[in-house]
């Protein structure tokens, strides 16, 4: 799946962004499919970026509260995420992505290979395909297409292809397309299915009837790295879904920035996209909040949006 589809589509949407100056996704659309599809396009990215920036605060924000003193709670750390998201929106990218994005990414990588050689070590008994696919998500949803909800970004994601832009923006030379899209999305894949096997395993194996992610991957990492260990991996955890996060609402700015075509060198230009976007995201977590399954539902929408928009990609 990430060979076949995941770094076909991730690979095809970097070079088509790399080919036309960085033009971001729905100009790219607009350019193939049409007008009418490009305005389309316009709208419902930006949505999609606005609840992956929604999604992407409340799960770290959880875990991060699980790991510190009581008094800092879950609201508490979606504060400060926010307003690190805000930071992130608004000043170039060198500022502060270019920097400590090779710190969140040493700290995913270590996780992923601590947890992979531990899957050797212990070599735990996994489900083989032979004992079926019986349907155990929560709510007796159907397996197609939650399935892909679910997996979400390890598979094909519509938005890794709004990022590209990003990245196409940043390339000196064309060919490091290949080891940057093609190359990442591998890597993704990968960090992917080792954290399928270990889930799959302490889920069936421990007796964890618990769904929040994170919560399992505060139990697994603590059981197989040590505390150390466990807390580096957590980093990692917590890490993954807040670069997805700042990414996304970067994403969302310069999409309507295209569209509107406002020149995004003066900070009140920022400031005027910036600020309608953080106010719908503001709402969206104050909902998730409120209502305990408003989390699940936000969720269940971005991942519909992200495999939708892999399709016009």
């Amino acid at each position: 799946g990430s060979i076949f589809a995941g770094s076909v589509h991730d690979y095809l949407s970097g070079m088509l962004s790399l080919r036309h100056n960085g033009e971001s996704l729905p100009e790219i659309i607009g350019r193939y499919l049409g007008v009418n599809f490009k305005q389309f396009m316009r709208g419902f990215t930006v949505i999609l970026m606005v609840l992956v920036g929604s999604v992407f605060v409340a799960g770290p924000a959880g875990l991060l509260a699980k790991l510190t003193p009581e008094h800092l709670d879950t609201t508490f750390w979606i504060i400060v995420v926010f307003l690190y998201y805000i930071l992130a929106t608004l000043l170039p990218v060198d500022k502060i992505i270019g920097k400590i994005y090779p710190l969140f990414a040493a700290a995913l990588l270590f996780m992923a290979i601590g947890i992979l050689v531990m899957l050797f070590v212990n070599h735990p008994p996994l489900p083989e395909i032979t004992d079926g696919m019986p349907n155990t998500y929560p709510g007796h949803l159907p397996i197609f297409p939650i399935m892909f909800v679910s997996i979400a970004c390890g598979a094909i994601s519509g938005f890794h292809a709004t990022q590209s832009p990003l990245m196409a923006r940043c390339i000196k030379n064309e060919k490091y397309g290949r080891p940057i899209f093609f190359g990442s999305m591998i890597t993704e894949g990968i960090v992917a299915l080792i954290w399928a096997a270990a889930a799959t395993y302490f889920y069936h194996n421990n007796g964890m009837g618990e769904n929040n992610a994170a919560v399992v991957v505060d139990s697994i990492t603590k059981e197989w790295l040590g505390t150390v260990g466990g807390i580096l991996a957590v980093l990692g955890v917590i890490a993954a879904p807040i670069t997805s996060g700042d990414t996304a609402f970067r994403s969302a700015r310069l999409i309507v920035a295209d569209f509107l075509h406002l020149e995004q060198r003066s900070v009140s230009k920022r400031l005027m996209i910036c600020i309608p976007l953080f106010l719908v995201a503001i709402a969206l977590l104050l909902y998730s909040q409120k209502d305990k399954d408003g989390f699940d539902m936000i969720w269940r929408y971005f991942a519909w949006s992200n495999q939708t928009l892999a399709v016009f990609t």
